[in-house]
């Protein structure tokens, strides 16, 4: 037995003096990461049998409060980044209202965030209202400020400066009450480099040479500590370049693990793909594992990547910022986007609602949800422009909800002129809004119900709404229709199926603004 022992002991040793150097480096950083017992470990192959819960599938739309101390200023998008770029918009912007970055830079902007008009209560009414069946909260941006009552980053939160409260869980409490999932997203792997630029100096000018703010160690636990990197990494790094030592990447997991600790989202967004490998795929476990043992061993929480090969064997759903997919998903999938920036910036012009609502029934046809962000300014009170918008939107989901909400895709998306391919989108889903017109008439979408299909009509007909996808012949094959009405109007319609086409007969009177909803019974 002691010889077989000897044996047995000696090919162990070769098996894993074998393994790939970086793979058993992976292997005991997977062991050193402290997660949640439950069904899932921080690797990709155990996390390929993650199945995206039915809650997501059903809900189609969400509400986002992309808000924290860059919204103060006002001034749109990556404040705590560009105030250190020379020459830029928002350093001339903070030059003026702030003063020069070597003496007056992000960490006193943050104390001017306030928070002092935000009405939680009031404002997750309006999004349950108009139809959010999730919320979510900033956890924390690339600026490094932790909106709950971080742990790990216990100067720079929400609970001790600025506003003084914890933001995520004020927001999870008034999401919850109203049986909204609730999500938090994470942009803090980006946040070593993205930085960097607060640690520069201007290269010309009075102040040419003296030091921005961010090199004073006194704030490093905000900008950074950069001991160790290259002494110009500061100059060459890039913004979303994600390079970090590991003391930062282990940071990064303990400060999103304690969100996810704290307040146990239903959603967890980061802000591309996962990071840093062992660490971001053991968060996405830890994700799984509290969800589990919340839900009686069942997952029902949502992890979004912003890269495809991520999602492909489970683990995760795909996130398209500002952009949709080219066709129908085999997965739930997820759009994010905004009605203006993703930061408040003063003056801006809006989408319109017909956008908005265009964008919705386009997505949900394709299998996907719709997160949208409605920016804050730093008082968190909505503008009187985006209370319009949202009055819209409200108005029309209460006549045409039934045909997004619980619904799953058709045969095809839609017919009409906007779903000829062109060339310009053909491999571009992110970023690709910029692209879209607005919808016509001849544009269809569709979602469907068991035997119920619904066909989105993305505007109002002269005469009669012809569809050709619904014709007997059709390759989508719909067969024969037995009953054709439309939501939001009581009276019948006149309607008839031949081999070429629906054709439908619409109301004098709109039943709505926008987009109207045919409720199809099929054979």
């Amino acid at each position: 037995m002691k010889e077989k022992s000897c044996i047995t002991r000696r090919a162990a040793l070769a098996a894993a003096a074998a393994l790939p150097l970086a793979r058993t480096r992976a292997l005991a950083q997977e062991a050193a990461l402290p997660i949640g017992p439950g069904p899932f470990r921080g690797t990709r192959e155990s996390l390929g049998g993650y199945t995206v819960p039915e809650w997501f599938r059903d809900a189609k739309f969400g509400i986002w409060a992309h808000w924290g101390p860059q919204s103060a200023p006002e001034d749109g998008d990556w404040y705590a980044r560009n105030i250190y770029i020379q020459g830029s918009a928002q350093y001339k912007f903070h030059l003026e209202h702030y003063g020069h970055p070597s003496k007056i830079g992000y960490k006193d902007v943050i104390p001017t965030f306030k928070a002092e008009r935000w009405d939680p209560e009031h404002l997750m009414d309006l999004y349950v209202k108009a139809g959010a069946k999730y919320f979510f909260s900033m956890g924390v941006h690339c600026d490094n400020f932790d909106m709950w009552n971080s742990k790990y980053q216990p100067r720079w939160n929400a609970a001790k400066s600025g506003p003084r409260k914890d933001i995520v869980g004020t927001w999870k409490a008034a999401a919850r009450k109203r049986g909204l999932r609730f999500g938090v997203s994470e942009h803090l792997s980006l946040s070593y480099d993205w930085l960097a630029p607060s640690h520069r100096a201007d290269q010309s000018g009075p102040l040419a040479g003296v030091p921005y703010d961010g090199a004073d160690p006194a704030y490093a636990d905000l900008y950074h500590d950069y001991s160790g990197m290259p002494a110009d990494f500061a100059w060459k790094a890039q913004a979303m370049g994600r390079v970090a030592p590991d003391r930062w990447k282990l940071e990064y997991f303990n400060r999103v693990k304690d969100l996810i600790d704290q307040h146990q989202p239903d959603l967890l967004y980061t802000d591309g793909g996962i990071p840093f490998e062992s660490y971001g795929l053991s968060l996405v476990a830890h994700l799984y594992n509290v969800s589990a043992a919340r839900h009686r061993g069942k997952v029902e929480a949502v992890f979004t990547s912003k890269v495809r090969t991520d999602c492909e064997n489970g683990t995760c759903a795909l996130d398209v910022e500002r952009g949709i997919v080219d066709k129908i998903w085999p997965e739930p999938w997820q759009t994010d986007t905004c009605i203006g920036n993703w930061h408040y910036k003063k003056g801006i012009a809006y989408k319109t609602p017909k956008i908005v609502i265009d964008m919705l029934a386009d997505v949900v046809s394709r299998n996907g949800n719709l997160l949208l962000n409605f920016p804050l300014p730093g008082s968190g009170e909505l503008d009187p422009e985006e209370l319009k918008i949202l009055a819209a939107i409200t108005g029309w989901m209460s006549v045409n909800g039934e045909g997004i909400y619980g619904t799953r895709p058709w045969r095809v998306y839609g017919e009409g002129p906007s779903t000829l391919p062109k060339p310009e989108h053909q491999g571009n889903m992110g970023f690709n809004e910029r692209l879209r017109k607005d919808l016509t008439p001849q544009d269809v979408r569709f979602t469907s119900k068991g035997r119920t299909l619904y066909a989105f009509i993305m505007g109002w007909p002269e005469k009669a709404a012809a569809i050709s996808s619904l014709g007997l012949k059709s390759e989508a094959r719909p067969g024969k229709i037995h009953h054709v009405e439309l939501l939001g109007h009581k009276g019948k319609l006149q309607w008839k199926q031949d081999d070429a086409a629906l054709t439908v007969h619409l109301p004098e009177e709109k039943p709505c603004e926008y987009a109207v909803t045919l409720k199809i019974a099929l054979g």
